[in-house]
C-alpha cells in the first residue's frame, strides 16, 4: 500500500515562522479568510462577507510557496487545515457552510457589528 499523503514533514522552524504568519494576519485584520482561489466554498464564505459590504483580508493560499505550512498553522490552531478558515476579529468562525449558515440566520451581521 502507499502513503495515504505526499506531504513533506515541515522542520519546527517552518511550523513556528507559519504560525507565527496566521497570527500576526489574525491580529492585524478585523476579518481575515485563508483560501484557495479554486474553491467554491472559499467563493461562498466571501460572497457572505461581500452582501455585507464588509472588509476583508483574503490570504489565497495556493498562491504562496508556504501553503503547506500554513495549513499546518491552521490545522493546529482550529482542529482542521480545510479551506476557508475564516476568522473574525482574531476569533476562528469556522468555514465557508459555517459563514453561510451565520450570513442566512443573521449571526454573522451581529457578529460584524461588535
Amino acid at each position: 500500500m502507499g502513503s495515504l499523503s505526499s506531504r513533506r514533514i515541515p522542520s519546527p522552524t517552518q511550523v513556528m515562522a507559519a504560525t507565527q504568519f496566521v497570527k500576526d494576519a489574525i491580529a492585524h485584520d478585523p476579518i481575515v479568510i485563508f483560501s484557495k482561489s479554486d474553491c467554491g466554498y472559499c467563493q461562498m464564505a466571501k460572497e457572505c462577507f461581500d452582501k455585507l459590504k464588509a472588509t476583508y483580508k483574503s490570504i489565497d493560499l495556493d498562491k504562496r510557496e508556504d501553503m503547506d505550512d500554513i495549513q499546518d498553522a491552521l490545522e493546529g490552531i482550529t482542529g482542521a487545515r480545510s479551506v476557508p478558515r475564516v476568522f473574525v476579529n482574531g476569533v476562528f468562525i469556522g468555514g465557508g457552510s459555517d459563514v453561510r449558515k451565520m450570513s442566512q440566520n443573521g449571526k454573522l451581521e451581529e457578529l460584524l457589528k461588535q
